[in-house]
């Protein structure tokens, strides 16, 4: 991993009105606007729920992993944490995105081959989403987001230089 690949903020635009034309062909009117914001505001009350099942399903991959050293665990480790990625800044939880996105990055430079280290690497990554959902750390989780970034970077840069 080179000095450039730290974890960084990446801030998507959240509202539809920045999306979609208002006015003219194939415009979306006011309203139709604002009931779609406000499905996306209801839907982002059950991302909670939904992080934690991810959060689950990804243990037991992890688990999984542990016990068969399987690339088809390594693969499902995988898709969950890409899943993860997609979804948490649509919702206001950007950490999930940046240590989703970091984690997708650490298993691809593994090409399909896990050992014991890299799956303490993958734990410890799956801990830190553990903590941005448990603490409810929206946005870029103030001082503990960068904490828990700064501590993951350290360990990847470690691990992927000693193993």
């Amino acid at each position: 991993m080179s000095n450039n690949d730290g974890g960084k903020m990446i801030r998507p635009p959240n509202k539809l009105s920045n999306k979609v034309t208002i006015g003219g062909p194939g415009a979306v009117d006011d309203a139709a606007l604002e009931r779609a914001e406000q499905v996306i505001t209801e839907l982002s009350d059950s991302y909670i729920d939904w992080a934690r099942e991810d959060l689950v399903k990804i243990q037991k991959a992890l688990d999984d992993l542990k016990s068969d050293g399987s690339e088809d665990a390594l693969d499902t480790v995988f898709q969950i944490s890409h899943d993860i990625k997609g979804q948490g800044g649509s919702f206001d939880y950007d950490l999930m995105t940046i240590i989703g996105d970091m984690l997708c990055r650490y298993i691809e430079s593994l090409e399909g081959k896990a050992t014991s280290l890299s799956n303490e690497v993958i734990e410890l990554h799956i801990n830190a989403l553990h903590a941005v959902i448990s603490q409810e750390l929206k946005g870029d989780g103030g001082p503990i987001g960068n904490q828990l970034l700064s501590g993951l970077e350290l360990v990847v840069k470690k691990r992927t230089k000693s193993g």
